[in-house]
């Protein structure tokens, strides 16, 4: 069986906090996004700013956490091409997944194994509001957790969806 499940039924398994909210207090430039045009993608900074990426993965790592959430909240294709560079969404998920594995294991000890979990979260498309169909958001999932799969991820976290269609299509 998986390593996290076997933990998890010994004991409560503790998460990070808030990705987005942590970037956000580093007060990042607009340089440091890549841009005026990638202001606020927080998964583009997997590629300008990653230093940042991993100062908030080990701040939670520091105080205790068992799972840290691969910076891929806006990974899927959908999300990315409002930024224009949704060819890159398998390459974005890849290497959250990397970094946050790599961290997880580097913070890990047989006796507090640590974890990454790929973040899938509920992009800006709604399908029960006709926004997308459920065809095209699932489509556009699977190379998100592609990306992440090949990563490393140990489990996936749907995150927030406020549309069950979107639940299922992830």
């Amino acid at each position: 069986m998986n390593k996290f499940l076997d933990i998890l039924k010994d004991r409560i398994l503790i998460f990070d906090g808030a990705m987005g909210s942590s970037l956000q207090a580093l007060n990042l430039t607009i340089d440091d996004w890549g841009g005026p045009q990638f202001e606020n993608c927080s998964e583009n900074l997997l590629y300008t700013r990653p230093d940042a990426i991993e100062k908030v993965h080990t701040s939670f790592l520091d105080v205790g956490c068992d799972v840290i959430e691969t910076n891929s909240f806006g990974g899927s294709e959908v999300v990315l091409a409002e930024f224009g560079i949704a060819e890159r969404t398998y390459d974005v998920n890849k290497k959250a997944a990397e970094l946050a594995k790599r961290l997880a294991a580097d913070y890990s000890t047989p006796e507090k194994p640590r974890f990454a979990a790929g973040s899938i979260g509920p992009g800006t498309k709604l399908p029960t509001l006709g926004h997308i169909t459920y065809r095209n958001l699932k489509n556009a999932y699977r190379e998100q957790v592609r990306g992440l799969f090949d990563g490393g991820s140990d489990l996936f976290i749907v995150e927030t969806c406020q549309d069950l269609l979107q639940t299922k299509a992830a």
